[in-house]
């Protein structure tokens, strides 16, 4: 049975955070919105408060019975989980003197096993407006800071409740140093919790849960060439061979050569691929289309088109696969409301409402970095597991304006420049995404003795964790001049070259 921490979301931004901090720690979780009501299984090892952006003291705050939880499991609750475990057993509460965000000094007032091998001083980071006052009632205090008087606390072993800790700042942030310590000590020394749950597991426990869901039915996915519906197909391939169908679409704005080397690598896994070429068919679709949501809007219903018409050659389908990952789920959940809005994957949004099939979905409570490592386990290639991420509807939001083959083939051989130089160049895997843009402008050129009038290309480079907010990749400058050179050299129809040194926010990744 594998052991599970349940994260109850009080709708903090770090939420995320804490459950890849506990993932890190080999330990399975899952994140439910706090109001929603669940089953304290045998495998159930603890739960976690996260934090929120509301006040404990405000009308109509999330609330949960903390009682009842540590009369089951032990209980961690973070930042606003800490001041609502106090608040909910009688201590004190209230808006601090001065907001407290940033930075902090950690100082232990009592040992315990939550600080197992942590410093007796170490930085936190604190995001709050209210403060814990006064503890409760038999309540122990174990550390504070130099700002506020309670920043982590226990409840004494009082019956037959479980152990139930609170800390007033965020462990699971960078800027906690010892945070991730701290949180790994909950899930190993109050929660007793085995640590085994690993990639390795994760594949075998698939598998068979696959097997058993798909029964002898056949599954058709698309495949996108990206990481996530390659690992997924993999696995259920592993499940069910051959009766899983893939079908890649060439939909004529995929980077250069890719449609045939995606296929290769499909090939060399062993999975059951076809490709389509379309591309003819969605430049018809898109000639004279300039706005972006059209173009998106035009690509995605041209795909369910086409997919579908392949999908109805294939005989006695039952299910849809998808690549479908734990963001995915989690990032559209409504803290305050009574449901969970799940929205539709991002590659192949529509298509499980339009064809009314059940959903086989492997990968959905993992994150990307999961993912990966669950590729590796697979033995699927490096250079598709590493690929930075591609917008589902490709180069046509890389191309300002109409999109036409003579564009997408200049953008193509000058991205091909750009990334391969960032390869060659030992810099590729320093940025999270990295892209070429062409702009809808002409600008005057000298080549030889001759003017040219011809297009300008921004290139893209960003650093990120999570693609949420990312910087702009500081590129040697000796790089982007060689580049900016071996486009314009190479790449007839571009004679200038220009580098986006904007953040997101206010910016975005993508240009459209």
């Amino acid at each position: 049975m594998t052991e599970k921490i349940l994260i109850l979301d009080f709708g903090s931004q770090y939420t995320q955070l804490i459950a890849r901090a506990v993932r890190e720690a080999n330990v399975y979780c899952e994140i439910i919105p706090y109001h929603k009501t669940f089953v304290v299984e045998p495998g159930l090892k603890g739960i976690i408060l996260s934090g929120s952006p509301f006040s404990v003291n405000e009308p109509g705050a999330p609330d949960v019975d903390i009682q009842d939880m540590i009369s089951k499991v032990p209980v961690l609750g973070v930042c606003y989980g800490a001041q609502l475990t106090a608040r909910r057993f009688g201590g004190l509460v209230a808006k601090s003197n001065k907001r407290e965000y940033g930075r902090a000094q950690l100082q232990r007032t009592n040992d315990d096993v939550i600080f197992q091998d942590m410093a007796a001083q170490s930085q936190v980071w604190m995001s709050h407006s209210d403060t814990i006052k006064e503890l409760p009632a038999g309540f122990e205090l174990l550390a504070t800071t130099e700002s506020i008087p309670v920043a982590a606390f226990r409840k004494a072993a009082a019956g037959a409740d479980h152990p139930l800790y609170g800390v007033q700042f965020h462990p699971e942030v960078y800027h906690s140093s010892e945070g991730k310590k701290l949180l790994k000590n909950f899930l190993v020394n109050i929660c007793g919790c085995a640590q085994d749950w690993t990639s390795a597991h994760f594949v075998t426990d698939t598998v068979e849960a696959l097997k058993k869901q798909i029964g002898d039915r056949k599954v058709i996915m698309a495949l996108s060439g990206g990481v996530d519906s390659t690992v997924a197909a993999t696995l259920i391939h592993r499940a069910i061979g051959d009766r899983l169908f893939g079908i890649f679409v060439d939909n004529g704005v995929l980077r250069k050569n890719e449609f045939e080397e995606v296929l290769a690598t499909y090939d060399k896994i062993g999975l059951n691929v076809k490709g389509i070429d379309a591309k003819d068919r969605f430049y018809s679709e898109l000639a004279g289309k300039t706005d972006p949501e059209a173009k998106r809007k035009t690509i995605g219903k041209l795909f369910i088109d086409v997919f579908q018409e392949e999908a109805n050659k294939v005989q006695g389908v039952g299910l849809l696969g998808q690549g479908t990952i734990y963001p995915d789920v989690i990032e559209s959940v409504s803290v305050h409301g009574p449901s969970v809005t799940i929205k539709s994957h991002h590659n192949v949004g529509g298509l499980p409402e339009k064809m009314h099939l059940e959903l086989v979905e492997p990968l959905r409570y993992l994150f990307k970095d999961e993912v990966r490592r669950v590729g590796r386990e697979l033995g699927i290639p490096s250079e598709m597991l590493d690929r930075h991420p591609f917008p589902g509807p490709g180069l046509a939001i890389r191309i300002l304006g109409e999109i036409t083959p003579e564009k997408v083939h200049l953008l193509q051989e000058a991205d091909h420049v750009y990334i391969k130089g960032l390869k060659d160049n030992n810099l590729y895997a320093t940025v999270w995404q990295a892209g070429t843009i062409l702009l809808p402008v002409k600008s005057v050129g000298v080549m030889g003795d001759e003017r040219t009038y011809e297009f300008t290309v921004a290139l893209r480079a960003v650093t990120s964790v999570d693609g949420m907010t990312a910087d702009w990749a500081h590129l040697p400058y000796e790089f982007l001049a060689n580049i900016s050179s071996e486009i314009i050299n190479n790449v007839r129809g571009i004679n200038r070259v220009v580098y986006d040194i904007s953040s997101k926010p206010p910016a975005t990744i993508e240009w459209e």
